[in-house]
């Protein structure tokens, strides 16, 4: 597989070509996936952070005949450059509000707010939206019918799993979205970081398992300590995982237990989870 190089243009099917942002890291892999779909009217997706030098690639790939901006969610590494990539085009911005969470792009300001199944009319192609909250309440996929090609931003991301940040990430909502996956005709997943994915139904069901395997390891946790903070469980829920990534896996964690109390299965006890018996 090739390596993802921020700055370079690849062509991913007939109608898309991507471009990635030179924003690398432990969040984020390679880079931020911007998406350029058409060919004479384009429609973009996941302008990214505001980098200046990314932003002059997408003018350089766009120029004249960018239409719309689509964000999959606010999260900063996603939308913030739809500002000055829409006054330098006049290009339309669509997506839904941000939550007020200091993790979002607040001043996300859409142009058009779309819902699950609002359809923008592109003349040779369309574009579905697929309401997937989970990793984020606003969080859109958007379906390019023609090819059965979803761009799945953070709902589903290539070599690595999703944080699940609460309290806007919600893992209850986040497993429920991803069997909606299940019943959609789509072909490939073209997500916001790494490479296209071609089994997309397989790959649902992949991170649905791996998810519920995690809560289990959660629910055998307990055996070691009960009550426990989150801060106890960590190591233990996630030994499998590097230290340096247990204060992000701490979120999730934290995700799995809300869900777990949702389900019953556990209480808070001020900072403290008890698993019920």
């Amino acid at each position: 597989m090739a390596v993802i190089t921020p700055g370079e243009v690849v062509q991913v099917s007939p109608l898309v070509r991507r471009l990635t942002a030179p924003n690398p890291g432990m969040m984020t892999g390679p880079g931020t996936n911007t998406y350029i779909v058409g060919q004479n009217a384009l429609a973009l997706i996941d302008p990214g952070p505001e980098i200046d030098v990314h932003h002059q690639a997408m003018l350089e790939v766009v120029g004249d005949r960018l239409r719309w901006i689509l964000c999959t969610h606010t999260h900063r590494d996603h939308s913030p450059a739809a500002r000055a990539l829409k006054a330098a085009t006049g290009a339309e911005v669509i997506g839904m509000h941000a939550p007020q969470y200091d993790n979002q792009d607040i001043a996300f300001a859409p142009d058009r707010v779309f819902a699950h199944g609002d359809v923008l009319e592109c003349g040779e192609f369309t574009l579905r939206a697929v309401h997937t909250p989970g990793h984020a309440s606003n969080h859109l996929c958007y379906l390019l019918d023609r090819e059965k090609l979803l761009f799945t931003g953070d709902h589903i991301m290539q070599g690595s799993t999703v944080v699940i940040s609460p309290p806007d990430g919600d893992m209850v909502v986040y497993l429920k979205s991803l069997e909606s996956l299940l019943e959609l005709d789509i072909e490939r997943v073209a997500p916001g970081h790494g490479h296209p994915i071609e089994t997309p139904h397989a790959e649902a069901k992949r991170l649905i398992e791996h998810r519920l395997k995690r809560e289990q390891k959660v629910i055998d946790a307990f055996s070691v300590s009960n009550p426990a903070t989150l801060d106890e469980l960590v190591p233990i829920v996630y030994a499998d995982t590097p230290q340096r990534l247990h204060q992000v896996a701490r979120r999730s964690l934290h995700a799995h237990l809300l869900k777990l109390a949702h389900d019953g299965r556990v209480e808070r006890q001020g900072e403290r989870w008890k698993l019920r018996t």
